[in-house]
């Protein structure tokens, strides 16, 4: 069998924030009229691992929520009566995998992105910092993952497929030996693209599985 690709890591420094920080000052974000879905909010947190390498984390949701359980997820979810994304977001990545940030680490917002469930979710990316530690709540997460970044440039990302209910191509990343899809592929793959290489990458247009429309 061929061996797996070699990806270059990256390390978790105060580069990398700037160098964030400074494409999303150059992204101009495209928020998505509601028209009667729910807002919601996923957090994007940037953390490094034992060896020192930049990841964000990823995580399964604990299989016996009514929403989505069991599939691949950003910590996040629906935002409280009063909350903006950027509350909704900290307080999920609190709550979820035990992450405390402020607004301060806060390096950008990327497109909504409304799905097929009745949500418009709100992808926030948050700098966590080197040293964070997770705690899944294990109501809520059945386990959480370090995601070096550097796999984001895996050369099958992103995979698209054509399914027969819908026109819209189905986007999928490859991570962690699964196939994570939409819209948790979508973000993802939307990140690698601004915050990592400076694209403009629109994300809105590609569609999630059958299973995840429920």
């Amino acid at each position: 069998m061929p061996s797996a690709p070699a990806f270059v890591p990256r390390p978790l420094d105060p580069a990398l924030r700037v160098e964030v920080g400074q494409r999303f000052a150059g992204f101009e974000r495209i928020a998505c009229d509601p028209g009667g879905r729910a807002a919601a909010a996923v957090a994007i947190a940037l953390l490094d691992d034992d060896e020192g390498r930049a990841c964000f984390v990823l995580t399964r949701r604990a299989a016996r929520l009514s929403n989505h359980g069991g599939q691949w997820a950003l910590p996040g979810g629906r935002l409280d009566p009063g909350e903006d994304p950027v509350m909704a977001a900290l307080r999920e990545l609190r709550e979820e995998v035990g992450l405390a940030a402020d607004p301060g680490d806060v390096l950008g917002l990327l497109d909504d992105y409304p799905t097929r469930s009745g949500f418009v979710i709100t992808p926030v990316v948050v700098w966590a910092g080197a040293g964070a530690r997770l705690e899944p709540d294990p109501r809520e997460v059945a386990a959480a993952y370090r995601i070096p970044l550097a796999e984001l440039d895996h050369p099958e990302i992103p995979r698209l497929r054509r399914i027969p209910e819908s026109e819209r191509p189905v986007i999928s990343v490859p991570l962690a030996g699964h196939d994570v899809h939409a819209p948790t592929a979508a973000v993802v793959y939307q990140f690698r693209e601004v915050a990592l290489h400076g694209r403009a990458t629109r994300v809105a247009h590609f569609e999630q599985p059958v299973f995840a429309w429920r």
